[in-house]
């Protein structure tokens, strides 16, 4: 039969009377732990429609991933830190695997069990891109559910979903399931030049998983998933003198995507210990091609192809939880493999305006009006090719000890990478000076070599809380670090400069420095507490004020003028502080949940050429997230219905600054969502709608070639779902 989750409380959703094994790094019980966390079980993400990451946005609060570009754009912003590109703040791990490409997190949820949102550094128990927490996704158990799930649903805009699954125990120490996924839609966004809408795509996923339980105290869960990603995106319109112009670009922009991963975790359960291994394997392939400047003009146009292989591994010992002195300890490996080619094609416009406009000024002034620079060619490729492995280790322990309703615990992780790029990027143009001739010179431009970059990190944590039945009170400080990279979207720019030094006979020496950045670091200081009250245990409540200090900020760095490319720079110092709350509250046939974080996230150094954007607040990240939830079970007849809930939400968040000078903003802004749902028996309906109101608000914002451009949020969605549990 289907287990229900249980009631939300403290900020969390409260899994009741299922089996399932607790993840080894992460305490039993959020409601005792010296983090804020969101957990989100299986029956709240269904009835609120939650279908991916994105749409985490406001429940948990402080946490925000903008919907905008395509699922390659996975950006995530918490408590004021993000990034736009390369290194995530947040670490994802999907039944106890961490995905090490940020293009993989964008994924559609099915048969998921509970995600989990912790947010702070988590560096001491997860290592690298967890300096802003981590995302925990745990899928459905064939333990916990046995039976068949089938879900349609349909909406505006021919939005399609279908799930299937099956879900089998045969014995009590063996159980499989086999899951598939597809989604479809028209899109949302017109692109005026092209007449079509840019944004539609299908979604195509397969997960396979098999656990055994032993008599003797092992276990072994394996997990496969596949997926397929096929579609349009990057919504952009031009931002000119106030106002948004109609999307218009002349170039397809498209974004195809494969993956592949198996997880499979070994644990064997002793009566003072549990020992993990937990073994992965992911590969992405995945092609993106977009219009790069965003206009009907043709400029030049870009693409990217990546095919990744990944191996991660991790041991990991620990002792039993309810013990006053407890322990944890683990060493951990990763390597990655990546070939990436990002071919970026100049065309007639961008050949005339961005190379050819400059020389032939110089042309003119230093050489006379006899001579002028032109191409043979009506577009050349610059052609970027990378290869950059990545491997890294560490160790850590943690150490914790219960006295008299105290419980104190330190750790410590020390980590170490190395990454590698060895380039080429080159071009071939034919080209001649003189007006009177018609004879072309081939020139051929090319920068080829390799850099290489590691980092090693020492990683504590401390934290002390005080609990008894009424919950606990804690505090925390911990350190997290986001990895360093290569700047590779820098290349074309680089080539480009040595192509247009030579035509005028001062081709620039350039070295690869600049495509390298190193780590960021930041420690993470907190006090919160999570409280269970009345004497129903009815109303809960988490509550948290935090400091984060962050060194060596990457800061996504657009280089002046009619420049193409864009570079990720350690440039900044900075700072954010704020606060946390959550409550739920279970009253009759109401359940009241609320959830609100603010932060302040300030510029304490960073210089940019000639201006200094020291004391402004961070961009791209709110000031505020909210949400609101009423659920309502109405009270039916029991031979029309077994449950009919009424669900009413509110998500809001702002004011985002988009640039370092904070002179372009979102104000804040709130989306109203709806569901009405019925059961009786195995069957099931919804009937749904997100943005009620239909509000106009933007999420993503950018400069390119001196022109301004915004994304807009998705418009008034509103559909049907029909689900079967046999």
């Amino acid at each position: 039969m289907f287990l229900p989750v249980g009631p939300e409380k403290v900020d969390s959703v409260v899994l009741d009377e299922v089996n399932i094994v607790a993840p080894i790094k992460m305490p039993g019980n959020d409601d005792k732990g010296t983090s804020s966390v969101t957990t989100i079980g299986r029956e709240v993400l269904e009835s609120r429609h939650i279908n991916s990451i994105k749409e985490l946005s406001g429940h948990a609060p402080n946490f925000y991933q903008p919907d905008y570009g395509s699922r390659m754009t996975s950006s995530i912003y918490v408590r004021g830190f993000g990034s736009r590109i390369d290194q995530p703040v947040v670490g994802l791990n999907i039944d106890e695997m961490p995905v090490l490409n940020k293009n993989s997190y964008d994924f559609d949820f099915f048969d998921i069990e509970r995600v989990q949102v912790v947010r702070g550094a988590q560096g001491a128990l997860f290592g690298r891109n967890t300096s802003g927490g981590a995302i925990n996704v745990y899928t459905i158990s064939p333990f916990d559910f046995q039976g068949k799930r089938l879900s349609l649903e349909y909406g505006n805009n021919n939005n399609l979903r279908i799930k299937a699954s099956h879900y089998a125990s045969p014995s009590k120490r063996f159980g499989w399931s086999a899951s598939l996924y597809y989604s479809h839609n028209d899109g949302y966004f017109m692109n005026r030049e092209r007449g079509e809408n840019c944004d539609g795509g299908d979604n195509l996923a397969m997960r396979l998983r098999a656990q055994w339980k032993s008599f003797a105290g092992w276990s072994i869960d394996n997990t496969m998933t596949l997926g397929y990603t096929d579609e349009g995106g990057w919504a952009y319109r031009q931002f000119r003198d106030g106002v948004l112009d109609p999307l218009a670009y002349n170039d397809a922009c498209s974004y195809r995507r494969f993956n592949v991963s198996d997880a499979f975790v070994v644990k064997r359960y002793l009566e003072w210990a549990t020992i993990s291994s937990a073994t992965g394997y992911q590969y992405l392939t995945d092609r993106m091609r977009i219009d790069n400047d965003f206009t009907p003009l043709d400029y030049f146009s870009m693409g990217q192809y990546q095919r990744e292989h990944s191996v991660t591994q991790e041991f990991v010992m620990k002792s039993i939880e309810d013990a006053d002195f407890t322990w944890m300890g683990g060493v951990y490996g990763f390597y990655k493999h990546l070939d990436m080619e990002a071919p970026v094609r100049f065309k007639q416009y961008g050949i005339d305006n961005l190379i050819l406009k400059n020389a032939n000024e110089y042309y003119y002034h230093h050489l006379g009006p006899d001579r002028e620079l032109s191409f043979r060619e009506s577009y050349f490729v610059i052609e970027d090719d990378f290869l950059i492995p990545t491997y890294g280790a560490a160790a850590f322990v943690q150490l914790g000890y219960k006295v008299s309703g105290f419980e104190f615990s330190a750790g410590l992780r020390l980590d170490y990478e190395k990454s590698r790029m060895d380039y080429d990027s080159r071009s071939l143009i034919h080209y001649k000076t003189r007006k009177s001739s018609s004879d072309y010179t081939p020139m051929l431009t090319d920068f080829v070599g390799n850099n290489s970059t590691d980092a090693l990190e020492l990683l504590p944590s401390l934290s002390v809380s005080y609990g008894k039945d009424w919950g606990n009170i804690y505090a925390s400080v911990r350190k997290g670090f986001k990895a360093g990279g290569f700047n590779t979207q820098l290349f074309s720019d680089i080539l480009q400069s040595k192509m247009s030094g030579a035509l005028v006979g001062n081709e620039p020496d350039v070295d690869a420095s600049s495509t390298v950045y190193k780590p960021e670091t930041s420690w993470n200081y907190e006090v919160g507490t999570h409280l269970t009250l009345l004497p129903d245990r009815s109303l809960g409540i988490s509550a948290a004020l935090f400091y984060i200090d962050c060194r060596d900020q990457q800061l996504t760095v657009f280089p002046k003028g009619m420049s193409t490319g864009r570079m990720m720079s350690n440039a900044g110092k900075s700072f954010s502080y704020g606060a946390e709350v959550s409550a739920s509250y279970r009253v009759c046939d109401f359940t009241l949940s609320a959830s609100y974080g603010y932060t302040h996230a300030e510029f304490k150094e960073y210089k940019s050429g000639d201006s200094d954007y020291s004391g402004n607040i961070l961009p791209l990240a709110p000031r505020e997230t909210l949400s609101a939830n009423v659920e309502y079970r109405l009270p039916v007849p029991a031979v029309f219905a077994d449950c009919m809930k009424l669900n009413l939400g509110w998500n809001a968040v702002g004011r985002i600054y988009w640039n370092e000078e904070n002179s372009l903003s979102q104000s804040f802004y709130g989306l109203f969502s709806a569901s009405l749902s019925w059961e009786k028996g195995a069957f099931g309906a919804s009937l749904w709608g997100k943005n009620l109101i239909d509000e106009e608000y933007n999420t993503f914002y950018f400069r390119s070639i001196g022109n301004d451009f915004f994304a807009q949020g998705k418009p008034l969605q509103l559909g049907v779902t029909l689900n079967i549990n046999l």
